[in-house]
């Protein structure tokens, strides 16, 4: 089969940022105080898949028991962007993924589907020099079905074709509702139909695999 483009979620896929957001949440939290912090976190961890404006509304309806105003979700939002950015330079890279970006550079287009804010992840990527692997970086607001299927117009391919690298099930959910092919990162993916790793090191071969028709999820694909 042929291989038209490759997807992948960011954090946790391309960085290992999943640490850095929850100390973000933790330290945004820590304002109100060590239990307000302390319950955001493990919502946060409850509901990895969630943006970070509804997680911010729950803290304020059901922790601080009051509706968050417009002005203070952006003041909300402008610290935890602020300490993810301060963090980046730090993360470190999802074992693999260097070796995937370089080689299939050229070879094939490669996009970011993010559920983070768009302009945070593009200077994030640049700034780890990473932005000139991919023909196209998106995230916030859009939602990820719909950036799946901006990209499938805009490379004018078979979902079949394409393939999604994510770690989470929403991840898994965006390719599927697009009919693309999955590849998950993590346990959280050893039941599933869909091949998977502990990282990305096996992921070139995979990849390989899939382009000479042997893939294993071939049969899975819906698109």
């Amino acid at each position: 089969m042929a291989l038209r483009a490759i997807v992948f979620d960011c954090d946790g896929v391309i960085l290992e940022s999943v640490d850095a957001k929850t100390r973000a949440f933790a330290g945004i939290g820590l304002t109100f105080g060590q239990e307000a912090a302390d319950r955001l976190v493990q919502y946060h961890r409850r509901h990895p898949a969630l943006g970070r404006f509804e997680k911010f509304s729950w803290f304020f309806k059901t922790v601080l028991n009051r509706d968050m105003s417009d002005k203070e979700y952006a003041l909300l939002n402008d610290a935890f962007a602020r300490l993810c950015l301060e963090s980046a330079c730090g993360m470190m890279l999802v074992p693999g993924i260097r070796g995937v970006l370089e080689a299939w550079s050229g070879r094939v287009p490669m996009y970011v589907a993010s559920g983070a804010p768009e302009g945070e992840l593009r200077k994030i990527l640049a700034g780890r020099g990473l932005a000139r692997y991919f023909a196209g970086i998106f995230g916030a607001p859009s939602r990820k079905t719909d950036i799946l299927r901006n990209i499938l117009a805009a490379t004018d391919a078979t979902a079949c074709d394409c393939l999604m690298v994510g770690d989470s099930g929403s991840d898994q959910y965006a390719a599927e509702a697009v009919g693309m092919s999955f590849y998950g990162r993590g346990e959280y993916f050893k039941y599933s139909d869909w091949p998977w790793g502990h990282d990305l090191l096996s992921l070139n071969s995979y990849l390989e695999n899939m382009c000479a028709g042997s893939a294993q999820d071939e049969p899975f694909c819906t698109g």
